[in-house]
């Protein structure tokens, strides 16, 4: 009997860790930061886009990472970031050419790493 009750409580243990699991996974925990961050207003670009840069980045693993990735890379005078958390990647938008060593500072420190850099 006493088994029987211990398997019980395992499975409704398992049970909630793989629903955390995947809830992760899929982006929708608020793992970084103990809860859900709002996001700011996206920013908007002044003048003319020349160009899009997209930044693979690792280390996202939920809507917290994204909001934190975008903001660190709005610092970037003349560019707008849109990240695509599933795809790892970040588009950064310019209205002036970014140098890949700018995008590389904005994300220093962050505990994210960029893998590649590339001109869309």
């Amino acid at each position: 009997m006493a088994t029987a009750i211990v398997g019980i409580f395992v499975l409704i243990a398992l049970f909630f860790a793989v629903k955390g699991v995947l809830k992760h996974f899929r982006g929708e925990s608020s793992c970084c930061g103990g809860g859900a961050i709002t996001a700011p207003p996206k920013k908007k670009l002044d003048g003319t886009i020349i160009g899009e840069k997209i930044v693979d980045i690792e280390g996202m693993t939920c809507g917290n990472c994204k909001i934190r990735v975008e903001q660190a890379l709005d610092t970037i005078d003349g560019a707008a970031a849109e990240v695509n958390l599933h795809r790892s990647h970040a588009v950064l938008k310019m209205t002036r050419e970014v140098s890949n060593d700018e995008i590389r500072q904005a994300l220093a420190g962050s505990g994210y790493t960029i893998t590649d850099i590339r001109v869309k």
